[in-house]
């Protein structure tokens, strides 16, 4: 099956699925945000958890601080993760409690 063009500059991946919640190879739409972050866990069936640590300014005090989100996305079987991957997450409706996001790209390097 040929991976379908989703709209957003990324590269479409070498292998073919046929989860219908891929959004290039199924019928997941994806919207919204687009976040890049490191994969922190692959423990759970089809998904990841991905990290995202930002450095927040004080001002009161002066200072930084790192604060770390974590997002709870989808990973279509196409796509091949392990922890310590960087990856581009995109929002689309939410497939289960907790996950709203899909993986849609890894990143070289």
């Amino acid at each position: 099956m040929k991976a379908k063009d989703i709209g957003i500059n990324v590269s479409l991946p070498s292998r073919s699925c046929e989860d219908p919640k891929c959004p290039f190879h199924g019928t997941l739409r994806v919207r919204g945000q687009i976040i890049q972050g490191e994969v922190a866990s692959t423990g759970m069936q089809k998904a990841v958890v991905v990290k995202r640590e930002l450095m927040h300014k004080l001002p009161k005090y002066e200072r930084w601080e790192k604060r770390t989100y974590r997002y709870t996305s989808y990973c279509p079987p196409c796509i091949d993760l392990a922890v310590g991957d960087k990856v581009k997450i995109m929002e689309c409706r939410p497939l289960s409690k907790t996950c709203s996001w899909v993986v849609i790209e890894k990143e070289k390097g």
